[in-house]
């Protein structure tokens, strides 16, 4: 843990940016957990680092997904989607990240 903790850069480039949408805001409200779109060669122990860096707040677990991405047609040729990789992260109680008084 503590290479993760001496090496600042590379914990600023692990999250990419949060993910607001209606799940992710039901999910946030019900259990105390808050969605990222990371680094695809991210680990669990960089995420939590990097959370608990950048918010100032403590955190319980991570849980991380792979989402492969979809083929989707345009025209006559075939194309893909990227391949998203996310992290629901998991708040010990009493801690919360709001990023409407981050973005100030």
């Amino acid at each position: 843990m503590s290479e993760i903790c001496q090496n600042d850069h590379r914990l600023m480039r692990v999250l990419r940016a949060p993910l607001i949408s209606e799940k992710a805001t039901l999910v946030s409200d019900k259990n105390r957990q808050v969605i990222f779109h990371i680094a695809p060669d991210a680990t669990k122990q960089e995420v939590k680092a990097a959370v608990e860096l950048l918010f100032k707040v403590e955190v319980d677990w991570v849980n991380v997904l792979n989402i492969k991405g979809k083929f989707k047609r345009f025209g006559r040729f075939m194309g893909r989607r990227k391949n998203i990789r996310k992290a629901y992260i998991n708040l010990k109680p009493g801690q919360e990240i709001n990023f409407e008084a981050e973005a100030r």
